[in-house]
């Protein structure tokens, strides 16, 4: 009986989760007149000139290539700064290193709105070279997601550096081995599950994230999320393209959690019983 609830709990909780999707791919394969005239959850056919009129349009290409661009180099730089802030704050016998803790996690708490006029301001008019400036560029947000994103890497790397005992550190040094050599050759290969999970995380932050990207860039740099927004118009609301763009920017996402899958799960378990 027990078990019984227990698979009916998970049916109906990716029931829950996976219904929206399927409410989105129903949105994305209706033309216009079928979506206003035929509310119902089943297909019979497909519209593909949703999916044809995403592909075709220019900002969806140029926009999907800054994502990638970003979202990726934005997680291959907080994972490796989180993990060498992790390494120094876990091993060394600094003081008030818990207060360093706390303090990066508020940075954290709070809403990305409430930095958008100060960092307007910062983007447009300080950090100005010549004619470079730091707005609508892709380093620009890049830098800028780490600020948000690393904090968050940094606790979820904290007890999985934490469970890998210090020993190991010792005995590696008394072979005659660097502090350099004891990250790359010891804690690294230990922690691997846990930086994979710490990176899938922050890619999917970076990627999602639509707010800071739709103030502070107007043409080159502008992600894949701000998109959605030029399907919004005076004359109404392009329903079907805007969900077909929707479904589009999920592959990326998918792609990459099917190739990290194994190490997300491992990675989420790593550390959570310590001996």
């Amino acid at each position: 009986m027990r078990r019984l609830a227990i698979v009916l709990f998970w049916i109906v909780s990716s029931f829950v989760t996976l219904f929206p999707i399927y409410w989105m791919f129903v949105i994305s394969a209706k033309s216009r007149n079928e979506l206003f005239s035929i509310p119902s959850v089943w297909l019979t056919s497909i519209y593909w000139e949703n999916y044809t009129g995403a592909l075709a349009n220019p900002s969806f290409q140029r926009f999907m290539t800054n994502s990638i661009v970003i979202a990726t180099s934005n997680a291959i730089l907080v994972t490796v700064l989180a993990f060498l802030a992790t390494y120094a704050l876990s091993r060394y016998k600094l003081q008030g290193k818990e207060n360093v803790f706390f303090w990066t996690i508020t940075n954290r708490m709070a809403p990305p709105a409430v930095f958008l006029l100060p960092l307007f301001l910062l983007y447009t008019q300080v950090f100005v070279i010549g004619d470079w400036k730091l707005f609508d560029t892709r380093i620009g947000l890049i830098l800028l997601y780490c600020v948000f994103n690393l904090p968050f890497a940094i606790w979820t790397l904290r007890s999985i550096v934490d469970a890998i005992p210090v020993e190991l550190d010792e005995a590696a040094t008394v072979d005659g081995a660097n502090t350099f050599q004891v990250i790359t050759k010891v804690v690294f290969p230990l922690a691997r599950p846990g930086l994979a999970v710490t990176m899938i995380l922050t890619w999917i932050f970076a990627w999602n994230e639509y707010l800071l990207a739709a103030t502070l860039t107007s043409v080159e740099a502008r992600t894949i999320t701000t998109v959605l927004a030029e399907y919004v118009s005076t004359t109404g609301t392009n329903w079907g393209q805007m969900a077909a763009t929707s479904m589009l920017t999920l592959l990326p996402a998918l792609v990459v959690l099917g190739v990290v899958q194994r190490h997300i799960v491992a990675g989420l378990t790593f550390g959570a019983v310590k001996e």
